[in-house]
């Protein structure tokens, strides 16, 4: 992944965008400090299966059907090592 500053990457657009089309990721600086990314456009599938991944955590947490949070449990637990 390259980095970039603003101002370069203003005057080079084309050349940046000839650059992602063949796949490298680009990140454009303003003031050292990361303001925006340029990505492939097919790059969304990573999105996409983070979304899946995520979804399939929460079937699996509610069909795991743990019970109440007991907070007074927790605590003394917490608490066991401090006496």
């Amino acid at each position: 992944m390259r980095e970039i500053g603003a101002f370069e990457a203003k005057n080079r657009l084309g050349a940046l965008l000839d650059r992602v089309e063949q796949g490298e990721e680009i990140v454009i600086t303003r003031r050292g400090k990361a303001v925006a990314r340029l990505v492939p456009e097919g790059s969304r599938s990573g999105r996409e299966e983070a979304r899946a991944a995520a979804d399939r955590i929460r079937e699996r947490a509610a069909a795991t059907k743990l019970g109440a949070f007991d907070w007074a449990e927790w605590k003394a637990y917490r608490d066991e090592g401090r006496r």
